[in-house]
């Protein structure tokens, strides 16, 4: 039990490990996402580049 906001903040001894723990956690959440959208942006880049490269190859190349 706490008995006051800065108890609280403390955490028993343990305010480094617990703040440090739940912020990469937080960095994690907030990275992931970005990470995969920027990952899929790339892929689609891709499958579009290949796309018209065969439909130029079926062109005949001219």
């Amino acid at each position: 039990m706490w008995n006051s906001p800065e108890d609280f903040l403390a955490m028993g001894g343990y305010a480094l490990y617990v703040w440090s723990s739940f912020g990469v956690c937080a960095a994690v959440l907030l990275i992931e996402p970005l990470s995969i959208r920027a990952r899929n942006r790339v892929i689609i880049r891709r499958l579009q580049q290949e796309r018209l490269a065969d439909q130029f190859d079926k062109e005949g190349g001219n």
